[in-house]
């Protein structure tokens, strides 16, 4: 065993020691406390669909405001860190009329696939799906009941969008450690700053050249599903569409430790979402500040024929950053793929209708959403 490996296993026991202790401990203190199903939004295909969530015991956390004190912020921060996760209990999952079950893992985190009847209404992108845990009750004695949606690609999109979120459409600061964990932690979902025109652009992506289109978009990032509440209020304030948004558990374990975490995370979710759009191919949009431009290379490499574009935000000020992105362009355009790196939103817009990707009469409206933001 390496040393490596040796703390690894010395982290995970120690987690494991921690979470059975604080589940006795919580099961004295926090039994007034409610059951809440965390829904993440589900997605997929007329072939499969991905349908995740977590079951936590807490209260509802606070909803900021563009007027929060940074310290009201900080605490909404701290609440959402610290989840006291129900592991073990049955969740019962009903969508399109079946009823499917299963088990929370040790972080109060349950995933299921399921398949979806051939009956499905044409032209419908959104379906209702609703979460019960049928062994637990509410303090006051109520259900334990949460109703929500999914997302199924409908046939006639034309493609796909894959999207990063940090720094690629919420300013993070992900370059700077000190700057992310200032936004993430003293911030909230009315003080965060979108890129300039996303919202205007992804719309349009969406729509694609024909407004009676319905492409569907995908968030991928690193960050923990605590912030999942947050980025929901700000997807809705700011205006962008609606979409499964998919992060990571922030508990550790083997595969999570190390620099690669990062990469094999986010390829692993592009391809799961990959896999159940067979029929699909993508647009992906990221930033060079992290491993956008070496995740969506690979991506390229592995799914020959199935990427229409790459959009890579230029964030950072380094030359070597930049040839080493570069480097990776000649990589795609090997397999006839433009991976281009952009300033700024509207450059990306007016490649894609080029391309015919988005209908170019929305290129005013992308600049001037741009604009709009910026100011």
């Amino acid at each position: 065993m390496t040393w490596k490996d040796a703390l690894i296993n010395s982290a995970l026991g120690a987690e494991a020691a921690f979470d059975k202790l604080k589940s006795r401990l919580f099961d004295r203190l926090d039994r007034d406390k409610p059951y809440q199903i965390i829904y993440y939004r589900g997605y997929g295909s007329e072939t499969a669909v991905s349908i995740t969530g977590r079951v936590l015991k807490q209260n509802d956390l606070p909803t900021g405001s563009d007027n929060s004190r940074f310290w009201e912020n900080l605490v909404a921060t701290y609440q959402r860190f610290e989840s006291d996760e129900v592991p073990g209990v049955t969740v019962r999952v009903e969508a399109f009329g079946q009823s499917h079950t299963i088990v929370t893992d040790e972080e109060g985190y349950f995933d299921v696939m399921i398949n979806p009847p051939n009956t499905l209404l044409p032209g419908r992108a959104w379906f209702p799906v609703s979460y019960y845990l049928d062994s637990v009750t509410q303090p006051n004695g109520q259900q334990v009941e949460k109703h929500g949606h999914l997302m199924i690609s409908p046939p006639f999109s034309q493609f796909g969008i894959i999207s990063d979120i940090d720094d690629t459409v919420l300013v993070t600061g992900a370059t700077s450690i000190l700057q992310m964990a200032r936004l993430t932690f003293l911030g909230n979902a009315y003080t965060r700053l979108p890129f300039g025109g996303v919202a205007a652009f992804y719309r349009a992506l969406q729509s694609g050249p024909v407004t009676t289109l319905f492409n569907p978009i995908y968030y991928v990032s690193s960050s923990p599903w605590n912030l999942y509440d947050l980025l929901i209020d700000f997807f809705r304030i700011q205006g962008i569409p609606k979409g499964p948004i998919l992060l990571r558990d922030l508990g550790l374990s083997a595969n999570q430790l190390g620099a690669s975490s990062h990469h094999e995370h986010k390829l692993a979710m592009i391809q799961k979402v990959m896999a159940v759009n067979p029929q699909l191919p993508f647009v992906l949009i990221g930033d060079s500040g992290q491993q956008d431009p070496e995740i969506y290379s690979e991506v390229v490499r592995q799914n020959p024929g199935r990427i229409r574009a790459i959009y890579i935000r230029d964030v950072t000020v380094q030359d070597r950053r930049d040839e080493a992105v570069r480097e990776l362009i000649s990589t795609t355009e090997a397999f006839q793929v433009p991976m281009l790196l952009v300033p700024d939103t509207v450059a990306a817009a007016e490649h894609a209708a080029s391309l015919g990707l988005i209908d170019p009469d929305t290129l005013p409206e992308i600049r001037a959403d741009r604009q709009a933001d910026e100011s």
